[in-house]
């Protein structure tokens, strides 16, 4: 009899929730809001840092630009935007979380990071006019979207013609060795830390089995490619963990 090839899981849990209704993911961050920027420099040993400089280096930015930053979280990637050089012009950033949309604002005036402003609204009604920006930034936040291609569809709506996607994401490797050591430390290590920082058991549950319900690299590539973008790629980060897609709006 033909076998089925079946994706794994990232974790051990079966009865893990990964459904991705939108008041429930919001609920889920604002509890996590606290903890958040502590537990993602612990948790990646504090390569996110690198990854979000790499995402905002591919946007080529010219001093002149609007940037989306769309699931802007606690705003360190639009942070980041602004504080390139040349950095963008204006960055606004859409969260549905208003406890990470508040972390996010003292970060901000922290940093006197003038330029940004802070939405909140959903990834798949983005509060924003059609053709209003000239690009768009998701770290980290695509696969918490319900329906990430109405995401996409929007992302496309509010771009200017030409203007530049850059998305990251987590993956799930694909050199065995590696690939082995990732699983491992998502099925046993992540979800132990995250629970016994953030003391919320079903958010570190929820995050890794996310990643393994998230689309493939080429599958990603192609919604991209259906929602009406071109020159689409994706680049693998520290041995393919982590994917760096980038594109623009035909």
């Amino acid at each position: 009899m033909a076998t089925v090839p079946v994706k794994p899981s990232l974790s051990t849990n079966a009865a893990v929730d990964v459904s991705k209704n939108p008041d429930r993911i919001a609920s889920m961050f604002d509890a996590i809001a606290p903890r958040y920027d502590f537990l993602n420099h612990l948790l990646s040993a504090g390569i996110d840092r690198r990854w979000r400089k790499r995402a905002i280096r591919a946007l080529g930015l010219t001093g002149r630009e609007r940037v989306l930053d769309l699931c802007t979280g606690t705003a360190d990637l639009a942070i980041a935007a602004r504080a390139a050089r040349p950095a963008a012009a204006r960055v606004v950033g859409v969260d549905f979380a208003a406890a990470m949309l508040a972390i996010g604002a003292r970060k901000i005036g922290g940093a006197g990071a003038g330029g940004i402003v802070l939405v909140r609204g959903d990834a798949m009604r983005i509060p924003l006019a059609d053709a209003s920006v000239d690009a768009v930034t998701i770290a980290f936040g695509i696969r918490n979207v319900e329906k990430p291609e109405v995401a996409c569809r929007e992302i496309a709506r509010v771009m200017k013609p030409g203007g530049r996607v850059v998305i990251l994401e987590v993956a799930m490797p694909t050199t065995p060795l590696f690939r082995a050591v990732y699983l491992s430390y998502f099925r046993h290590i992540l979800p132990r830390i995250g629970r016994l920082v953030s003391r919320h058991d079903a958010a570190y549950g929820y995050l890794p089995a996310s990643v393994g319900a998230f689309a493939s690299p080429d599958a990603f590539m192609n919604l991209l490619r259906n929602v009406g973008f071109r020159d689409v790629d994706a680049d693998p980060l520290t041995l393919g963990s982590v994917y760096l897609y980038t594109a623009r709006k035909a």
